[in-house]
Formats: C-alpha cells, structure tokens, sequence
C-alpha cells in the first residue's frame, strides 16, 4: 500500500485484540480527504474492530493510526472525536429518554457546533421530529439522528458501521444521496453488507477476510470484484 502527504486517515501495520483473542492482523489502509472507502467481509471478519481501533475503542492495539500526521493510538476515544474524527455504532443506540433536541444538544455541546439547518438540510424529518423522544423513533430516523449529530463540528473523517442494515429501502436511498453530499466536506469510511450500495457510493473497497486485508480495489475494479461477486 502507498501512503503520501495527501492522505486524511492512515493506518499501518495494526493489529487488535480483545483480551487473549486476536482479531486484526497487520491491517494497512489510507483514505484521501473527501475519499468514501468501503470495508466489505462476511460477519465476524474484522470490519467494526477496524473502526473501534481507529476511534479508540479497541484498547489493546498496536501499530500505526494517523490523521493529519498525528498519532491516535493510545489517545482516547473523546480526545479522538475532538480531533475530527467521528464514530456512528452499528447498534443504533441514542439517547432514548431524551428529545431529538437534546440529542443534537448533547453534539453541539461538545463541539460547540449549533448549526442544526445544515442537520435538517440533510435530513428534513428531524425537524418535525425536535420533541419526540429519541426512544420513541424508527430505526432510519434514529440513524438520521445519530449521522446529524456526528456532523456537527465539520469533522474530518466519519468512521460508519453498517449504516443500512435493517433499513426500508427508501431510507437506504436517501442514505445513499447524503453519502454523496457529506463527502464534500469529510471523508468517509463506511463498513456495509449492502453490495450495490457499496459499488454505488464507494471509491476504495478494502475486502477483509479473518482479520486481514485480501483486496484493496479502486474504480473499475469495485465493480468486476464486488458488484459482479468475483471476491
């Protein structure tokens, strides 16, 4: 792998464990500014402890994470979200007990970001939604919630985990469309299983296999390898 001046997020050689079991395996990566690069592999291959060890929720790493040339291992996850580097889980989770306000209140808070309209740009139904409480929203709407607050602050990279997954169609659509408006500002790093989304949004695929990187696939070869199921 080829890593140069331009790169926003890199990492090199990292391995992670949790505990005794090791699960990444000298894992190489780079992604441009602006760049939305996919993780593809079945369950259980690594994907979201890749973004775990990136954010620094994987605590027993070693090797190489940098963005903008400065070192994230061993820095902790609030230090890492501060530095422009945001984390949107797989499981959905926000704030159930609080309002959709409260829940972006809780993102302005810490980044001092109180430009909610560029939330509701990208997602006109949090705005009818303000006085629900979160508890009480969709699965989609809950993901809209969780990527608007993730934005607040302009951050540099957005590390997503299996955004799509359980969502109706049209949500996935509209996901998609805000992939392509989002990475005008910040690169993304998407962990998907939904192949033609992947081949849609996706300028880099890093496959992952048993905790190690078996392809890295640009342009044309996205399509040959992942849309048309050689890999």
């Amino acid at each position: 792998m080829t890593m140069n001046q331009t790169d926003i997020l890199t990492v090199r050689g990292l391995n992670a464990s949790y505990g005794e079991s090791k699960v990444l395996f000298d894992v190489d990566m780079c992604v441009k500014p602006g760049q939305v690069v996919s993780c593809v592999g079945r369950n259980g291959a690594g994907k979201s402890t890749l973004l775990k060890s990136i954010a620094g929720f994987v605590k027993n790493c070693s090797g190489e994470v940098t963005c903008d040339g400065k070192s994230l291992l061993g820095v902790r996850s609030y230090d890492i979200a501060t530095m422009g580097i945001k984390y949107i889980p797989q499981d959905k989770k926000v704030f159930s007990d609080l309002t959709v306000r409260e829940n972006l209140e809780m993102g302005s808070y810490a980044t001092k970001d109180y430009n909610w309209d560029m939330v509701t740009d990208y997602f006109p139904k949090l705005k009818t939604l303000m006085e629900r409480k979160a508890g009480f929203l969709s699965g989609g709407e809950r993901q809209m919630l969780m990527i608007g607050r993730a934005i607040l602050g302009s951050p540099k990279v957005l590390l997503i985990d299996e955004p799509t997954e359980g969502l109706a169609p049209s949500i996935v659509a509209h996901l998609k469309t805000v992939f392509g408006e989002l990475k005008k500002k910040s690169a993304l790093v998407i962990v998907e299983q939904n192949l033609p989304l992947v081949c849609a949004i996706s300028e880099k695929v890093y496959a992952i296999k048993e905790g190690r990187i078996v392809a890295e696939l640009v342009g044309d070869s996205i399509q040959a390898n992942i849309c048309e199921g050689h890999l």
